[in-house]
């Protein structure tokens, strides 16, 4: 028994020093999310004395409470991190094809029990929280749990979003008990949303760590639900399912480091793109459209070679994002006519999914976390007794651009936290929501931020871009039409205005004001999010 206890004592004392190091080195710290009540979540633990990764494991949980058509324990996640005076490391905790899943019909629907994955966020959250925070786990979850009792005014954004999906909610009967009244109707403005189900299930969490979700009581309501209808989420499934140490991937920006997770992550394809970025020649913001957009397509055309080992070391060359570069520059000799565009549906804030948060303290942690149940609500599936809706992870798009995905595989997606480094001191960290422009909005706030030097705000605010498969897109909503209004752009070029807000992706970012050795942040204009300081 001494020599356990000798082993934990020391194990203890490594954490906190490499997490901590218990000197100040910056005068604040700082937590940037797309919801208010989540930034404030993690404010309330900076004053508690947590550290960034308090705060974060924080901040997510609430988020499951105050953001559930974004995101939840249901959901999966990735989060990239950097201890103080330490490496960076990632956690992958994703969501995982079950064992006995078969797809016999090769027809796979949309959303439902079928859909649902084993779900990795409760395990990413606790491994984060186990390897690196300060507080216990009760204190850190304990803005969460308060959030789901009390209640709480949800915000127009995600009355929204809860609108677009009520007829397919009312399809099951955890979802019409949590999301719909008796009339099958949605939350209405002003609404306060209770969600006393949640809040047992956080409880349990909080209490039983890990083995609060996939073992005992909650785990095998799980399971029974799924199985009962068609699903294939087992027990075993469960019990077996753990979150794993992700492969952080390196690249060069603007003398920069570039930090961002392997698959299933596109942590290579967001580097790529921005070393690209880094061979152009920009001056205006009509080369900004034309150029950045070219350097989208081309990355993204390097997307289904992410599982293959030299591949990605051709991926992530500077060889080969100069020769790309160069052939941008070259552009207007080579431009060809595309007869067979496809027409895109634009889809507006009610549309969005996934949630990303960033954040950083006193000590020189930094965190970047993104979270998501994939499309908005998920599988639109939540079990009577437990409150939290249920992932999308086997459906018709299963495999994306890596081919074939098979029992026991994680969901890839174009999640991406990221994170800049200098002289081994992180100088941005940011992540965003937006399926697959979250790489696309990443890398043009960083671009803005880093090599165009614009406050962190502005970079934010800046017009972004997108194309591949489709014309050029380009924001043009309120306030910052004027910066495209009266630019002309020759017909083969075909590039359309985008009104819609949060369509270019959404970011929540945290910058180092290497001056004042102090922590900036921004949350993305397009959202309903916010920055929270503590002193």
């Amino acid at each position: 028994m001494t020599k356990i206890k000798s082993t934990l004592f020391i194990s203890i004392f490594i954490c906190l020093s490499a997490c901590s190091d218990n000197t100040i080195k910056y005068s604040n710290s700082i937590i940037s999310s797309p919801h208010p009540l989540a930034t404030q979540a993690g404010k309330i633990i900076y004053s508690k004395g947590g550290n960034a990764f308090d705060a974060a494991v924080a901040a997510s949980f609430a988020l499951s409470v105050v953001e559930p058509s974004m995101s939840g324990i249901g959901g999966r996640l990735q989060v990239i991190y950097k201890q103080a005076n330490g490496d960076v490391l990632g956690i992958d905790g994703t969501t995982q094809i079950p064992q006995n899943f078969i797809d016999q019909e090769n027809n796979l629907p949309s959303y439902g029990y079928k859909t649902i994955g084993i779900p990795g966020v409760v395990a990413g959250l606790i491994k984060l929280h186990e390897e690196n925070g300060l507080l216990n786990l009760k204190s850190v979850m304990e803005p969460a749990i308060k959030l789901a009792e009390e209640g709480f005014i949800i915000l127009p954004g995600e009355i929204k979003r809860q609108q677009s999906e009520k007829d397919k909610l009312n399809e099951f009967d955890g979802s019409k008990k949590y999301f719909l009244d008796s009339k099958g109707d949605s939350f209405e403005i002003g609404d306060r949303l209770i969600q006393e189900d949640l809040a047992y299930t956080l409880k349990v969490i909080s209490e039983k760590g890990k083995k609060g979700f996939y073992d005992g009581e909650i785990a095998k309501k799980i399971a029974e639900d799924i199985q009962l209808n068609g699903g294939f989420v087992s027990l075993n499934d469960l019990k077996n399912y753990s979150a794993k140490k992700s492969t952080v991937l390196v690249g060069d920006f603007n003398g920069y480091r570039i930090h961002a997770l392997d698959l299933p992550s596109y942590g290579s394809i967001t580097i790529q793109m921005l070393q690209i970025f880094d061979y152009l020649d920009i001056k205006t913001e009509g080369d900004w459209t034309i150029k950045i957009s070219s350097a989208i397509e081309e990355a993204y055309n390097y997307r289904p070679y992410q599982k293959n080992i030299d591949s990605i070391k051709s991926i992530l060359s500077k060889d080969t994002a100069m020769k790309i570069a160069k052939r941008i520059e070259n552009l207007d000799s080579e431009i060809t006519i595309n007869d067979e565009i496809k027409e895109f549906q634009i889809n507006d804030i009610a549309q969005g999914h996934t949630a990303h948060l960033t954040t950083s303290d006193k000590y020189g942690n930094v965190v970047s976390l993104t979270q998501t149940l994939g499309p908005n609500m998920g599988s639109k599936v939540a079990t009577e007794g437990l409150g939290f809706l249920y992932n999308v992870t086997m459906g018709p798009y299963l495999g994306g651009y890596l081919g074939e995905d098979k029992p026991g595989d994680r969901a890839s997606s174009h999640i991406s936290p990221t994170l800049f480094t200098k002289n081994n001191e992180v100088v941005l960290a940011l992540g965003a929501a937006g399926g697959n422009k979250i790489p696309v909005a990443i890398n043009q706030v960083a671009y803005r931020y880093l090599k165009q030097k614009l406050e962190l705000y502005d970079a934010l605010f800046m017009p972004r871009t997108y194309m591949y498969d489709s014309p050029r897109y380009v924001e043009a909503h309120t306030g910052i039409e004027s910066y495209n209004d009266e630019m002309f752009f020759p017909d083969f070029y075909n590039v359309e205005k985008i009104r819609e807000k949060g369509y270019f992706g959404r970011v929540h970012a945290v910058a180092l004001d290497s001056i004042n050795k102090s922590w900036i942040g921004a949350a993305d204009p397009d959202w309903e999010g916010d920055v929270g300081i503590f002193e």
